[in-house]
């Protein structure tokens, strides 16, 4: 869940944003290492748990959301899946009365993130047998 795994994809941001290939790649990195960056600034006082709180906070609420029966409720999550040639993917999932009911499709990229998307893979695969290992 950081560095190269993490993929951005800024061609399906809404309402649509147009970046200069130098202005991609600068917030491509960024993105991917934003975690490490807050470490970073806080001199190694701490980490982002504030980041990850709410990301929890979030999911925590989507989830008993989906379980109450509300619709379309949709959040990212790191399920098992068949997105990918990967046993697991992170995609948007839609939420409901039974848990996860559907995962979604990465949709269209571009190019740019379809290279990342590659070179992430590899970098996943492993991660993905280490805790399939560890369980």
């Amino acid at each position: 869940h950081a560095g190269i795994t993490i993929l951005p994809l800024l061609s399906q941001t809404y309402p649509k944003v147009d970046f200069s290939p130098a202005e991609l790649e600068a917030l491509t990195v960024r993105i991917q290492n934003a975690g490490t960056e807050v470490v970073e600034a806080k001199a190694g006082a701490g980490s982002a748990t504030l980041s990850m709180a709410y990301a929890a906070a979030r999911m925590a609420e989507a989830c008993l959301r989906g379980l109450s029966g509300e619709p379309d409720v949709y959040e990212c999550s790191f399920v098992a899946s068949n997105v990918t040639e990967l046993p697991f993917f992170s995609t948007k999932v839609r939420l409901g009365p039974n848990g996860a009911e559907e995962v979604m499709p990465i949709g269209d990229i571009t190019a740019y993130e379809a290279e990342w998307l590659a070179k992430l893979k590899e970098e996943l695969k492993g991660s993905i047998a280490k805790g399939v290992d560890f369980a």
